[in-house]
């Protein structure tokens, strides 16, 4: 009688084929950059619907044109010449320029969003950017004496340059923070710290450290505003006439602080962030009432939600960048 000898068969050994899929089945990290760039797109976009409004397409003091025409006093001669020259040519044709200006917004929204169009979307948010705050925004309020950060000085539109610039797509990703990766560090800094050291100076000039100045400027948003948000604002226009000065004074140590910030540790960059961040955030809400877009009227969000953005861009990768075995930079250096 034969017998079969029953065989064990050993386990194959796993195979590089299998270690690759392994691999190439893990998440990706996210890029920062990617992220931001559909923020500023999602801006772009709503600044482009708010552009729609029926009052935009109108004549008069209550039209597009009256509120480009309110913005030339104050300014030299030659900039409120061109203001007007602004004015004048939307209030002939209403209809045609501000369907042109929607859409130039939407062509620069949509651009952002796909990689293809990505870099003329920028090149164009730029040259836009840089146009409305010239003749949509009268640079600001620069000269005229009403650049106050508080009211959205130098002019909330600008920052959109800003962000663009910071934003153009780079394949670097060992950068300190997104700013970083297009322009370099040193650039970046540097663009932080002028950018923060002129809202510190624009807080002390003009009507910035006016308390009666400031209080009409919240005054002059609260028509229209939902009662939680106009009650927000009472309380606000109290403390300006009470203590405007010394506000202003607070909040351009603040931006002084911030300015410095970049140039320091990670960690206390991180702080100068989150300083930055909550500050105007409660600029945004308290004192831009969002740009007024609650209450009809606005054509942006006013600036304290593009300065939320830039600030961002700034904060320090390193204390997020994955290393080996999964551990973040902070728990690989050990501290709490």
């Amino acid at each position: 009688m034969t017998t079969t000898e029953s065989k064990v068969t050993a386990p194959p050994e796993p195979t590089a084929a299998v270690t690759v899929d392994a691999a190439s089945a893990a998440p990706l990290p996210r890029d920062r950059q990617r992220t931001y760039q559909l923020v500023l797109a999602t801006v772009w976009l709503f600044d482009a619907i708010l552009q729609l409004q029926p009052f935009m397409f109108t004549r008069g003091a209550n039209g597009f044109s009256g509120m480009l025409n309110g913005l030339a006093p104050g300014n030299p001669s030659w900039i409120a010449h061109t203001i007007t020259w602004n004015g004048s040519n939307v209030y002939h044709q209403p209809i045609l320029t501000n369907t042109v200006f929607a859409g130039i917004q939407f062509l620069i929204a949509f651009g952002l969003i796909y990689k293809r169009t990505l870099k003329p979307a920028l090149v164009l948010s730029i040259v836009w950017s840089l146009g409305v705050w010239w003749f949509g925004e009268g640079l600001g309020g620069i000269f005229s004496g009403g650049a106050t950060p508080f009211g959205g000085g130098p002019g909330g539109v600008l920052f959109y340059a800003v962000a663009a610039v910071l934003l153009w797509p780079s394949e670097g990703s060992d950068s300190p923070f997104v700013a970083a990766r297009t322009v370099g560090v040193t650039a970046a800094r540097t663009i932080w710290a002028v950018m923060w050291l002129l809202l510190a100076l624009l807080c002390l000039v003009g009507s910035g450290r006016s308390p009666q100045a400031l209080h009409d400027l919240v005054a002059g948003m609260n028509s229209g505003q939902p009662g939680w948000l106009a009650h927000i604002d009472r309380a606000t226009e109290s403390l300006f006439l009470h203590h405007g000065t010394t506000m202003a004074v607070l909040l351009s140590l603040v931006c002084v602080v911030v300015a410095c910030g970049v140039f320091l540790p990670p960690r206390i960059t991180q702080w100068s962030v989150v300083l930055a961040v909550v500050v105007f955030a409660l600029i945004w809400v308290a004192v831009q009432n969002f740009g007024g877009i609650l209450a009809g009227g606005a054509t942006d969000p006013n600036s304290g939600l593009p300065v939320i953005l830039i600030a961002l861009l700034y904060w320090p990768l390193e204390l997020v960048r994955p290393v080996s075995g999964g551990r973040s930079a902070l728990a690989a250096t050990g501290e709490a």
